[in-house]
């Protein structure tokens, strides 16, 4: 081998390709997810495959493969509590942070990429007949959000510190949890059309032990409309990635839902939208935000608002002042709205 060769392979051996790694914990996590196993894990606890196995009623022999599998990833390592035992890695939460964003962008939104062609000829045909699957739209947005629009949204509503918070299309009540474990006196109403996931929030309240102060509700953001009470005495609505759902079929249906937001805050309350908008061209967001923008224009048939266009719709709801602040999540945003 020459010299010039031996440099290359040297310099091979020595590269980290990190569009691997992401993609083999993507595919690891999400097993895990659909194993059940990752709530046993995700917050450092030290496990075995036998009392996993035992608590989930799994053959310990594929648990401990699964383990074997994590720890040669480097996603899980030993723990001291006792031999044989494993704990996640210390950069568990920015691994399971980029595996999010593959996640969501191939297999939460796996139906538009298999059936791209019929989609094409028939959205709205296709939209009924290839839907999504909630559960995993919903782990892998928890799992992207954990640094990319969770920690802005958190602190903005913490730095409010309310009494009572309303998450619309909260998922599996990820974020209200973590205010709820903050705030100690404050209570929440997550509120989403996902049944699984609306399971999963009740059982995570239940792991955290805040359930006592958590109501789930299994209904679409647009019962708002109809019925505001789930917002009524609130310091704090949220609505993560939820309105444009509503664009542009039912945007009068979007406009009560704000005004009835609106009405049910408390006097000095705040309404706190996070969504994605169009096509942002900067070189940091720019590719990530052209797959969201494009899945939602040509298979969702979503249209997403520009900035300009949601300071415009939450002034005409009656809102006294509107702020945008960047999330590290490419092509999000979070829009802060007050009640005088």
């Amino acid at each position: 081998m020459s010299t010039a060769d031996q440099v290359q392979t040297s310099n091979a051996a020595s590269l980290r390709e990190t569009a691997a790694d992401a993609a083999g914990a993507a595919a690891l996590l999400e097993i895990g997810d659909r194993l059940g196993l990752l709530p046993y894990i995700d917050q450092g606890q030290s496990v075995t495959a036998a009392k996993l196995a035992a608590e989930l009623d799994l053959p310990e022999e594929g648990v401990a493969n699964y383990l074997e599998a994590m720890s040669s990833a480097g996603i899980m390592v030993d723990s001291s509590s006792e031999e044989g035992s494993l704990r996640v890695a210390d950069d568990f939460d920015q691994i399971q942070y980029e595996a999010g964003y593959l996640s969501w962008a191939m297999n939460a939104n796996r139906p538009f990429v298999n059936n791209a062609v019929e989609f094409l000829r028939a959205p709205l045909d296709s939209r009924a007949k290839y839907p999504r699957d909630g559960r995993q739209v919903a782990v892998s947005s928890e799992w992207m959000g954990s640094k990319g629009f969770y920690p802005v949204a958190l602190q903005t509503i913490l730095d409010a510190r309310p009494s009572r918070v309303v998450d619309l299309g909260a998922g599996t009540a990820r974020l209200l949890i973590e205010i709820m474990l903050q705030l100690p006196e404050t209570t929440a109403v997550a509120l989403d059309l996902d049944g699984p996931s609306c399971e999963e929030a009740v059982r995570a309240a239940e792991r955290a032990g805040v359930a006592d102060r958590l109501t789930v509700i299994e209904a679409p953001i647009q019962s708002v409309a109809e019925d505001p009470t789930p917002v009524q005495g609130a310091d704090v609505v949220h609505a993560g990635f939820v309105f444009h759902d509503m664009m542009p079929d039912e945007e009068q249906v979007a406009d009560a839902v704000l005004a009835n937001c609106r009405e049910g805050l408390r006097s000095g309350g705040m309404m706190a939208i996070t969504d994605a908008v169009p096509y942002v061209k900067n070189t940091r967001e720019r590719r990530f935000s052209a797959i969201v923008s494009y899945y939602h224009k040509q298979f969702m048939r979503r249209r997403l608002l520009t900035e300009e266009e949601w300071t415009a719709k939450l002034s005409d709801a009656g809102f006294s002042s509107v702020e945008c602040l960047p999330h590290r999540f490419p092509t999000g945003r979070l829009f802060k709205a007050t009640k005088a």
